[in-house]
């Protein structure tokens, strides 16, 4: 008999999904476990294995529809199964695409479709593996720096090529290429601007699908529409308030140019500035517990952990997965969760569970060049901390005699958004204060 595949339940009070892309065609064999299709939550967007190896035998759920948990939406035919001819669902009823959109993807179809007659592996059948082992975007980025994905070694589930092994490929060819190669440096993908405190080191927004044609209307996706829900849902729930600390972070930034090398070569881990804003963070969040806390009804709520929601910007939009209990882990710890919790999220591989649960947030718009922001707040949480851009700039340094000067620093401007029903603007600021002493008077071993 055929295996049903089924929209899984992705947490208790999930309910419903949708059907967002199918990454194979019926007729296409699978492997178990290897992504079959992708599906968005009101909790996370994710990549679904096959339940099984065989022959996707038909799709009864097209994309863009959402159906209850447990559905079947679609059945996998077993190796050596006389399977009968393979099913494509009926398209969902959506609105009509511009004729620029449809041509387009004709186009497409008859660049992957494999020619019925090649007995061998014809360019289009390549083309077809490279399609199911990657993301749309994926295949533009190779496109665009000319790479072909045969090249690349996938590291995601199934061999699946992911953005960060594109990203990493092209780096590793521009490295090798002759530095007089200008062309090459500017589609290099360099690192996390968060490294690096010159903005002219910051990285170049990262190549997204193709951009809407002037006049088009394209339907918002699910993650898109669930960002706005919220985002009214919090400006109409907190009473907003917004102030700004100037954060000389000269020291840090030469503690880690200084150990990086070293503790990426003992834990195997990269040493980015993230940690250091949260730890700094953490150790304030205890010391004023009210910033940690929520409101119910009439009622405040003192969070015994502190769960810190880490937001992360995605081609796709925004998500701020959740370091459970970081008031107990050590630098390493927060540098590894960090990490974790960013590469699950860029390639689809959060729970639930991990975007539940924050009792304060830390977003980064410093990473794209913004010099501050005046971030919304995660509802329920009643405070969130923005990152700016870390820049060189000159400033008055007083020694401990009283005589000033002028001297070049690593500077960063610190916001912090609160909800003013619950948190007073002295006990912001103090909270933020004690955030900028630590990070300028860092003291803590970060090996």
């Amino acid at each position: 008999m055929p295996t049903d595949i089924i929209m899984p339940q992705m947490g208790e009070s999930i309910v419903e999904g949708t059907i967002t892309k199918w990454l194979k065609k019926p007729g296409d064999k699978v492997q178990r476990d290897e992504p079959l299709f992708e599906i968005s939550t009101d909790k996370v967007d994710a990549e679904i294995p096959a339940p099984a190896s065989g022959v996707l035998k038909e799709i009864k759920i097209a994309e863009g529809t959402t159906v209850g948990v447990n559905t079947v939406v679609g059945t996998i035919a077993v190796d050596g199964e006389a399977a009968a001819p393979a099913k494509q669902a009926p398209p969902a009823p959506v609105a009509e695409k511009p004729v620029a959109a449809k041509a387009e993807e004709k186009l497409e179809e008859n660049r992957v479709t494999p020619s019925p007659q090649a007995a061998a592996p014809s360019p289009a059948a390549h083309e077809e593996e490279e399609e199911a082992r990657s993301s749309p975007l994926v295949r533009k980025i190779a496109r665009e720096r000319g790479v072909s994905l045969s090249q690349v070694s996938g590291t995601g589930l199934g061999g699946r090529i992911t953005k960060q092994d594109i990203l990493s490929f092209i780096e590793g060819q521009s490295s090798s290429a002759p530095a007089a190669a200008s062309a090459s440096a500017q589609a290099e993908a360099p690192s996390s601007p968060m490294d690096r405190p010159a903005p002219a080191m910051s990285r170049p927004a990262i190549p997204s699908a193709p951009a809407p044609y002037p006049g088009d209307l394209v339907p918002m996706t699910n993650m898109r529409k669930l960002i706005a829900k919220h985002m009214l849902e919090s400006r109409r729930t907190s009473a907003h308030v917004h102030c700004m600390y100037e954060v000389d972070f000269t020291r840090i930034v030469n503690l880690r140019q200084k150990h990086k090398l070293g503790f990426e070569q003992r834990h195997g881990a990269r040493l980015t500035f993230m940690p250091f804003f949260v730890r700094a963070a953490v150790i304030a969040l205890q010391q004023w517990p009210i910033i940690n806390a929520t409101i119910e009804g009439e009622n405040i709520r003192y969070h015994r952990q502190i769960n810190m929601g880490i937001a992360v910007a995605l081609d796709w939009g925004l998500i701020v997965p959740v370091l459970k209990n970081a008031g107990d882990l050590n630098f390493l710890g927060l540098q590894r969760g960090i990490s974790d919790l960013g590469e699950r999220a860029r390639i689809k591989k959060l729970k639930p569970e991990d975007v539940e649960g924050s009792t304060f947030t830390v977003t980064n718009p410093g990473q794209f060049g913004a010099v501050f922001g005046l971030p919304i707040i995660n509802q329920p949480n009643s405070a969130i901390m923005g990152v700016g851009g870390i820049t060189k700039q000159p400033m008055v340094i007083t020694d401990k005699e009283g005589n000033d000067s002028i001297a070049i620093r690593s500077v960063v401007h610190l916001t912090l958004g609160y909800d003013h029903r619950l948190i007073d603007g002295a006990v912001a600021d103090q909270f933020m204060a004690q955030v900028k002493k630590n990070l300028e008077f860092w003291s803590e071993e970060v090996g």
